[in-house]
């Protein structure tokens, strides 16, 4: 497989991170997938946003967690944007998504998405938690997954095959070289995050890493060149 570039959030260093404006730019930078962020608001929508509160990414302050579909919609989540859900997503853009779920709750609502449009071969999902990659994994049978993680022990690639994961997506800056011959010697897939200059770009071609994850267009077009 030939090495991919994810982009983070849409494109975050361009647009405002998980809006379908970023998300729209992403797809049209040539992304090979794009990466966003899921989580459950009041009344059990499946929103798009990174953090679990909504101070830093919109003119509002709280939890999504204690506000319902309605009310997060009246935010500004930048430029005039608004926090869209994940369907809209499916709609605005045909590239793969990698999903990120915060948790199993989460895990439950997209299992009954992937199912309902039939999107095993489209989405990927990722997540920091092992209990979610699994829960996932057993809801949708089929669907590709990613054990997240920015600090790990020796163990992380046991805990990837633990829970059935296919790829691993690592912090590009305190990844090894070991880490990711072990990983491979598995059969993972390693994407390194996030990956925003030309040096981190040539680290993640050294090590060959299948993949990566950045908040810039450039990096998917000078990707393409650097050994």
């Amino acid at each position: 497989m030939t090495f991919q570039t994810i982009g983070h959030r849409g494109v975050m260093g361009v647009a405002p991170e998980n809006t379908l404006r970023s998300f729209v730019h992403a797809e049209r930078a040539g992304m090979d997938a794009i990466e966003l962020d899921l989580h459950l608001s009041k009344d059990g929508a499946l929103v798009v946003m990174h953090d679990t509160e909504v101070d830093r990414t919109t003119d509002g302050t709280g939890a999504i967690a204690e506000r319902t579909l309605a009310e997060l919609r009246e935010l500004d989540a930048g430029d005039g944007e608004r926090i869209p859900v994940f369907e809209e997503v499916l709609d605005a853009v045909r590239s793969p998504l990698q999903a990120e779920i915060k948790d199993v709750a989460a895990a439950r609502a997209l299992a009954e998405v992937i199912h309902r449009r039939g999107l095993t071969g489209r989405v990927e999902v990722s997540s920091f938690h092992d209990a979610a990659v699994a829960e996932i994994a057993a809801l949708a049978p089929g669907v590709r997954t990613v054990l997240i993680a920015s600090r790990w022990g020796a163990d992380v690639v046991d805990r990837a095959e633990a829970v059935g994961a296919a790829s691993l997506a690592l912090n590009i800056r305190r990844l090894t070289l070991e880490i990711v011959e072990r990983a491979h010697d598995r059969g993972l897939r390693v994407i390194g995050w996030v990956v925003n200059t030309q040096d981190q770009l040539r680290l993640a071609r050294a090590f060959g890493l299948d993949a990566v994850t950045t908040d810039l267009p450039e990096i998917r077009r000078t990707g393409r060149f650097t050994a």
